[in-house]
């Protein structure tokens, strides 16, 4: 098959981007990738260059502008490279193709400020703005997953927009290595606003779904948001049921650790909780501590942004590999081919897993 695919990998997401690749030779019978220098001036300004041809290619840009163990070298110092950072060099990128690759698709996994998707008052509106901006830039396609609000996608009506989710893909994983200790499921939502992502795993696994309600002191801003004062929980018993708390993402976590306490305080047999990017913006002590406590059996979440080595390597944490589901969403897209079996996750795998129950 003649291959005009181009896949571009970041620094950033090297790693998930080289499994990617290996998926798409499947296919393609050779690489993908096509090698970019990222080099830096000492004051910290960077530059991009294309290494080889991209005419009449169609080019996939992969960039995890969540991780924050990617550096370079300012005024002598280590720098760690922001999000902020690693947008700006997913524009360069697109600045060195334009012209000359055939189509330009930014794939950014955890979409840039998607938490900041609307605003306030006088707060600034910076990923409606960032969607805007690639769009100037010529990009024809954006893809990501599990988006903190799609609706976001409105600051672009002409711009194709794709927000994928993972969701059955962890279950499989989940279902696969917990499959003896699950028995009475039951679907949790932390908060109102996961209450349709917690409603899409119940009905995959055909369980009901509760929720938490978080009363927050609107007074105070402590580290960018209010803090919460109580969790109050809506819906029916969880007495020893096998409980899936999930989350589009995990910051701190204290939230989480929260909602674990209030679920074994009330009867909850096995906790799992379950996001598709765990940022833990706090460090690990929280969560070895719930752990060595009971609060929680097992964190799920995703190789779809940057997790260190060390954290996949603890007890209570399991990685869960997406890169067959974005190889597949790549080839599906290049191929122009019809997107509803990726689009309503229920594939036979997840099935398989499932090994019978109602889905």
């Amino acid at each position: 098959m003649k291959n005009n695919l181009k896949l571009v990998v970041m620094e950033n997401c090297w790693d998930f981007g080289k499994k990617v690749d290996v998926h798409l030779q499947k296919t393609y019978q050779e690489s993908t990738i096509i090698p970019i220098s990222n080099n830096r001036f000492s004051n910290g300004e960077g530059k991009i260059k294309i290494e080889e041809s991209i005419r009449d290619q169609d080019l996939y840009i992969l960039s995890d502008v969540g991780n924050y163990d990617t550096s370079y070298s300012m005024h002598g110092r280590e720098h760690f490279l922001s999000p902020d950072e690693h947008f700006q060099d997913i524009k360069r990128v697109i600045s060195a193709a334009s012209g000359y690759a055939s189509k330009i698709t930014v794939v950014m996994p955890l979409l840039y400020q998607s938490r900041q998707h609307k605003r306030k008052c006088r707060e600034s509106l910076d990923c409606a703005i960032a969607l805007q901006e690639l769009e100037r830039l010529g990009v024809d396609h954006i893809v990501t997953f599990d988006c903190h609000d799609p609706n976001v996608s409105n600051a672009v009506p002409l711009l194709p927009f794709e927000s994928f989710y993972p969701t059955n893909v962890i279950l499989s994983t989940l279902l696969e290595k917990e499959n003896e200790n699950l028995e009475n499921l039951f679907v949790v939502s932390p908060d109102f606003g996961a209450m349709e992502r917690a409603k899409y795993y119940a009905e995959m696994l055909g369980c009901n779904v509760g929720a938490f309600y978080k009363r927050r002191d609107l007074s105070r801003v402590v580290n960018g948001k209010n803090p919460i004062l109580e969790h109050t929980y809506l819906g029916e018993s969880v007495e020893g049921k096998d409980v899936l708390v999930v989350d589009d993402m995990i910051a701190s976590g204290s939230s989480m650790i929260e909602v674990g306490e209030e679920l074994k305080k009330r009867g909850a047999n096995n906790v799992y909780f379950v996001a598709s990017f765990a940022l833990l913006t706090e460090g690990i002590t929280p969560f070895v501590e719930a752990y060595e406590k009971g609060v929680f059996d097992k964190l799920y979440s995703t190789n779809l942004s940057y997790v260190p080595e060390s954290i996949k390597k603890e007890p209570w944490y399991e990685d869960v590999d997406c890169s067959h589901q974005l190889s597949t969403i790549i080839e599906t897209l290049h191929e122009k081919k019809p997107m509803g079996t990726l689009i309503n996750g229920r594939n036979e795998i997840l099935q398989k897993a499932l090994g019978g129950r109602k889905s």
